[in-house]
């Protein structure tokens, strides 16, 4: 018999604590805020909590500048509230993992802050160079910023100074880290950006429009190396569970990563799927076009041992406005996507939100938006003279802000009974828990009902995957085991759509009434196939 892993058997759901819950009135969620809504969160059927980041942090990246990898940044609460937060998580049986932050740290960390000495022992924690190289950063812009008469290396914002992994003293502060929050009950952690934490070489890169000098820091060896030894040392000494955000992968990398046998991460989250509508990056969108979008999660589900499926997340745009229809069909795209995301092979990841189809944020000019990353894209468009109407597009397609609007608790908003610190999105008057709750037939419910099938049937977390028909934006597919077959149908168009197989079987979720020979705009069905017609 299989052994399966407990956290095969897990569904996430995603909490951004900024903008979550706010208990105090100070306009930013926070880990009390959380601690009030953990009924809510269990009466989901999810079982484990994936926590961004609540370190100290002077929040120039929302947290993930770290200047305290063992404090609590003072807006979210204090580690008292933390300790809180895991105890009331574990009694009603929900697992919390954290944010591993460890390619870079605040240049307010003590470690940066001392490593500006030459003669520090922590100078070697960073990577510094005389001269620096040709590399450009994630957020646009040069890769290095000059203190001194030295350079520092930062990937993202100069705040975010890049740890130099090839010291080894480094790797030994973050097994201690490690140790720390698994020691205080937390089940495990998504580890950031972890394929680009090892650098082989600082020469200069090949150039190219965007990451000059990728193929120095991208899913190296070394990095390799390091997960095996964190896996080894500390995470096999407890129940956990790892997924790791890896940029620009493709799936024989993804396997590299979490082939049981490779003993590094369990799970990883893969970005193909989530490129296929743009140009060169997420600044450039295309149309969305399902078939490209289908074909990628097809092979990702064929080539991957086991996907980290999600639609949405804090970086991502929300996806009923992204693959969907977010006017129009808003409650029937939202449960076709619920269904698409929650029948794939792997494990499913929910977004705060995502559960009652929250959509892409209303902003109306740039300074409502809050993104570090907006703001220097922005500025480096208009340094590059891109015309006003294409940097409003793109602000409005590709911003990471649009996923981190407060939740929509109430028709008032709810999130906070002072200034939110980004705006609520009007729609909170029609979109919120409260009316999702009174009403059987909302998203929420679609996803609380799915949710608790898949817990009911081994074949959706475990059965074998099998495309039926893919083409023209409707998407079949089979999850199979010995016991019971189900076959997922989703048409991810506007359009009605024949469908070309027939499938005898017990109807078990829909976004339709009156179902016939045809798939209306974004119709799902789920259907419990009868025995002799799976065979």
């Amino acid at each position: 018999m299989e052994f399966k892993p407990s956290w095969k058997d897990k569904v996430v759901y995603q909490i951004y604590p900024r903008s979550f819950m706010d208990s105090n009135g100070d306009g930013v969620g926070d880990l009390k805020g959380i601690i009030s809504k953990l009924d809510y969160v269990k009466s989901l059927g999810v079982d484990v909590i994936w926590l961004s980041p609540v370190y100290a942090s002077p929040n120039d990246d929302n947290g993930y500048d770290i200047s305290d990898y063992k404090a609590i940044q003072p807006e979210f609460g204090t580690m008292d509230d933390m300790d809180q937060l895991i105890k009331e998580a574990n009694q009603r049986g929900l697992k919390i993992i954290m944010d591993l932050v460890i390619n870079h740290t605040s240049d307010e960390h003590p470690w940066f802050i001392a490593s500006k000495d030459k003669s520090s022992p922590y100078r070697d924690y960073y990577i510094w160079q005389d001269k620096p190289n040709n590399w450009t950063s994630f957020f646009g812009g040069k890769a290095w910023d000059k203190i001194g008469d030295s350079y520092y290396l930062h990937l993202f914002s100069k705040k975010q100074p890049d740890l130099n992994w090839n010291n080894p003293k480094v790797l030994e502060e973050i097994q201690d880290i490690i140790r720390f929050w698994l020691n205080k009950g937390i089940y495990g952690f998504r580890c950031d950006v972890i394929n680009i934490i090892y650098k082989t070489s600082l020469e200069d890169g090949k150039k190219r429009l965007i990451l000059v000098g990728r193929e120095h820091y991208h899913s190296q060896e070394g990095m390799h190396h390091i997960l095996k030894t964190l896996r080894k040392t500390v995470l096999d000494h407890y129940d956990t569970m790892t997924v790791g955000e890896t940029v620009l992968v493709n799936t024989k990398q993804a396997n590299d990563l979490i082939l049981p046998e490779h003993k590094e991460l369990d799970m990883v989250f893969g970005f193909e799927h989530m490129e296929t509508d743009q140009i060169n990056n997420k600044w450039f969108r295309t149309k969305f076009r399902p078939k490209k979008f289908i074909k990628v999660l097809v092979k990702w589900e064929k080539e991957v041992y086991w996907n980290a499926n999600y639609l949405e997340n804090h970086d991502q745009q929300r996806s009923v406005s992204r693959f969907g229809d977010d006017q129009k069909y808003h409650k029937e795209s939202a449960k076709m996507l619920a269904l698409l995301n929650l029948t794939l092979k792997g494990t499913p990841y929910i977004y705060q939100g995502e559960e009652i189809g929250m959509t892409n944020g209303d902003f109306t000019s740039l300074e409502e938006f809050r993104d570090v990353e907006t703001h220097r894209i922005i500025d480096l468009a208009k340094k590059l003279h891109f015309p006003n109407w294409f940097q409003q597009r793109m602000l409005k397609l590709s911003s990471r802000d649009h996923a981190r609007t407060p939740m929509q608790w109430t028709n008032q908003g709810g999130f906070t009974e002072g200034m939110p610190w980004i705006k609520v999105n009007s729609n909170t008057k029609t979109i919120n828990v409260n009316q999702a709750l009174s009403d059987q037939s909302s998203i929420l419910h679609f996803y609380k009902d799915l949710i608790s099938l898949r817990k009911t049937y081994a074949s959706l977390r475990y059965g074998d995957f099998e495309v039926m028909y893919a083409k023209r934006g409707l998407f079949m597919f089979r999850r199979k085991d010995k016991e019971d077959t189900f076959v997922t149908m989703i048409n991810m168009t506007k359009k009605t759509l024949k469908l070309p197989l027939h499938v005898d079987g017990h109807i078990m979720m829909k976004n339709y009434d009156n179902l016939n020979t045809y798939l209306k705009p974004y119709e799902c069905r789920l259907i419990k196939e009868n025995a002799h017609d799976s065979k």
